[in-house]
């Protein structure tokens, strides 16, 4: 389990690189991520155009990794992303969400799978309020 914590750590750091291949990285080569039972990003390069989706919508964006949770069907790699939706058509409003991804490890080593999930319309709240706006103050 040290190996793969240790993992997770460079992937939640991959993820405030700003260098979306370096996410794509982590993946098999025709890997894949589903974020909320989206359709699939199949290959690195579609890997990194999800990602590159991400770090364009928060430009300072800070991916930390929370922890391992080992599961039937793979483990889940739980994170918190905090950022300032400053980019193109932004609000300008903070961001602090968590969520977690589950992860089938290939032989490689490598995320062949990755089901991500987090509380949308949370997001969406923040995104348009920022983290302590719009519950009624």
């Amino acid at each position: 389990m040290t190996d793969l914590k240790n993992f997770a750590k460079r992937y939640a750091e991959a993820w405030c690189s700003q260098n979306p291949e370096k996410v794509a990285a982590f993946f098999a080569e025709r890997g894949s991520i589903s974020i909320n039972n989206g359709p699939p990003a199949v290959g690195r390069v579609a890997i990194a155009k999800e990602a590159q989706a991400f770090m364009t919508t928060f430009p300072d964006m800070v991916v930390t990794f929370d922890k391992l949770e080992p599961q039937p069907n793979g483990t889940e790699f739980h994170w918190t992303l905090t950022g300032t939706n400053s980019g193109p058509s932004g609000t300008g409003k903070r961001v602090r969400i968590s969520g977690y991804e589950l992860w089938k490890i290939d032989n490689d080593g490598l995320i062949g799978d990755s089901l991500g999930h987090f509380h949308n319309a949370e997001y969406e709240r923040q995104l348009k309020h920022g983290v302590d706006g719009g519950r009624g103050d």
